[in-house]
């Protein structure tokens, strides 16, 4: 059984998969229970996830890897799936209150007031975002990427190589899957599958800096 230790130093980017290989389905509905429950401050999960595993689906995502992106094209073409991590275009009322209604439904208000003390803990983060840092979107691209990084290391503990990918027209691929009409926009894409013997990168040592120049111990 792999450890955690042999899943990250295995993993690595994969620069070709192997077409026609499609990973089991149980595996895949581990990787969606790892994203739905990622983290995200103060649980606001402003995300979506657009799951292509079809060759028509991963032949729409693929209009987003033309030109400048064209090397990215075959690591989605050939993948077994292909996830698209999109984040909100705002956290707007609507997406807060079904947040809340789905922790009342959940049973995460036990004691009195809870409720409304989690409304206003995380109504006051996203007014902080919004008027005085004026980054939310950052903010909500930050939590995107803890899912992509629960994504990543979930793959390699199953076995499943694994390419991220922000190298992709992200306008042709929002116009793709319809995503501004849902309030949504891609933010980075991973191809799921299995490399094949033209992944250079899986012959090719892991290098990373020493633990004395990214540590610091007190």
């Amino acid at each position: 059984m792999m450890t955690l230790d042999d899943a990250v130093i295995a993993r690595h980017t994969v620069k070709a998969f192997e077409p026609g290989q499609t990973v089991e389905q149980d595996k895949i509905e581990t990787l969606l229970n790892v994203l739905q429950n990622s983290p995200s401050s103060v649980n606001s999960q402003p995300w979506h996830f657009v799951v292509a595993s079809t060759p028509e689906g991963r032949a729409a995502m693929a209009k987003a890897a033309t030109a400048a992106f064209s090397y990215n094209e075959p690591k989605i073409l050939n993948a077994s799936h292909v996830i698209a991590l999109c984040m909100r275009s705002d956290l707007d009322e609507q997406h807060l209150e079904k947040v809340l209604e789905q922790e009342q439904k959940d049973g995460r208000f036990i004691a009195e007031g809870a409720r409304e003390g989690q409304d206003k803990s995380r109504r006051a983060y996203v007014d902080m975002h919004r008027y005085e840092l004026r980054d939310i979107p950052q903010w909500m691209e930050k939590q995107v990427y803890l899912a992509l990084g629960g994504l990543l290391l979930g793959s390699a503990m199953l076995g499943i190589d694994a390419t991220p990918m922000e190298g992709f027209d992200q306008r042709a691929l929002d116009q793709s899957l319809g995503l501004r009409e849902k309030g949504l926009t891609s933010v980075v894409l991973v191809s799921l599958g299995f490399r094949s013997e033209k992944d250079f990168n899986a012959a090719l040592p892991k290098s990373r800096l020493p633990r004395n120049e990214i540590f610091t111990f007190i």
